[in-house]
């Protein structure tokens, strides 16, 4: 199988994640839970985990805090941010699990920045809506669309310079770009393990620099006297037994980052998708795309986005049709209607996958002629 669908999740996982969750499977019980060899086992994993987040992300291990995935993360942030009915800036690309607890909250959602790859119009439309005045921001690093690059670190100091709090949403970002909590400054950022930082599915990572607002109460191993949660990191976050064999393969997918380096591994994803994104132009084909991308690229198939993806996918190459979950951003683009068509290179990118790409989409447009 030719995969172009990381945007989703990446794979196939690096053999040490699958080696490191059968290992903690095989030796580790409850974290937190006791003092045997089986507990503490547990409990060096997760710590391990931690502090190899914290090292990647610029934080404190206690302020590494294990979630399900990005969205239930997002859900904690925005929750502890923003109160029913505030003003909330959010960009024009932002992802459904942004947007949908804001319209929960019923806050008051102003959009700024909708061009695509055009950071200076992004960095405009977002200093003039938090000088007109806002209680939260909340924005994507990357576009899971259209794999347009914001400019985080600059918006997060226009947060900073307008004193907004905000919440930043590393879903595709995280594992191919730096993100850094103590640089950027920002009250939450949010991010899946299972996509680029190559852990599995059932795991994510809330970086906090404030306390977060449970979304979940229970057990934590720590001040079971107290009838609300506690009132520290990273236990307030973990209510619960936590994913231990997952925590155990996302450690190991931080490893293989650390060894790999991921200034390589964008740069291998990001000029596959150029290349990519050139030669489907060359047969015709409208291609989104620009200079602020990494490694994803969407393109309009000139028939219905979900029968392109089938036909490629009969033929053993796997990519997303549809809105991706995302259709604030389709409105900004002009494909809200249409969809579109996403490929999404991981760390494994290379020649090979976009000239079977290209023989892919020459036999379905040459079905249709």
């Amino acid at each position: 199988m030719i995969y172009l669908d990381n945007g989703a999740t990446s794979f196939p996982k690096p053999p040490e994640v699958t080696q490191a969750m059968v290992e903690a499977a095989r030796t580790c019980a409850n974290p937190g839970r006791g003092g045997h060899p089986a507990a503490m086992a547990a409990a060096e994993t997760v710590f391990h985990c931690r502090e190899r987040a914290a090292k990647r992300f610029d934080c404190k291990p206690e302020q590494v805090v294990f979630t399900l995935n990005c969205t239930q993360g997002l859900n904690m942030a925005i929750r502890t941010l923003v109160r029913p009915g505030a003003r909330v800036v959010i960009t024009g690309f932002e992802h459904n699990a942004v947007v949908r607890p804001l319209y929960a909250l019923n806050a008051r959602i102003s959009v700024a920045g909708r061009r695509l790859f055009d950071p200076a119009d992004t960095l405009l439309q977002w200093e003039r809506a938090l000088r007109r005045g806002v209680d939260a921001a909340v924005f994507t690093h990357v576009s899971n669309v259209f794999g347009y690059i914001l400019p985080a670190e600059e918006m997060a100091a226009l947060c900073r310079r307008y004193h907004v709090p905000f919440v930043v949403d590393a879903a595709q970002s995280a594992g191919t770009l730096p993100v850094s909590l103590e640089k950027w400054g920002a009250d939450f950022i949010a991010m899946p393990g299972h996509k680029g930082l190559l852990g599995p599915q059932g795991t994510g990572v809330l970086l906090c620099n404030r306390l977060p607002e449970p979304i979940c109460y229970g057990g934590t191993g720590s001040e079971s006297r107290l009838r609300g949660m506690p009132d520290f990191l990273p236990d307030r976050g973990e209510a619960g037994t936590v994913n231990v064999p997952g925590i155990a393969g996302l450690s190991a997918g931080l490893l293989v980052l650390e060894r790999e380096g991921i200034s390589t591994i964008y740069r291998r994803e990001a000029q596959e998708a150029r290349r990519c994104a050139a030669a489907l132009e060359n047969l015709g084909l409208r291609v989104f795309w620009g200079r602020e991308q990494g490694g994803t690229v969407s393109f309009l198939p000139g028939a219905d986005c979900e029968e392109c993806a089938a036909a490629l996918a009969g033929q053993g190459i796997a990519v997303r049709a549809g809105l991706h979950c995302a259709p604030l951003a389709h409105e900004s683009a002009g494909t809200l209607e249409t969809g579109t068509v996403r490929l999404s290179f991981g760390r494994d990118a290379d020649p090979q996958q976009t000239a079977a790409l290209l023989r892919g989409m020459r036999e379905f447009l040459r079905g249709r002629s």
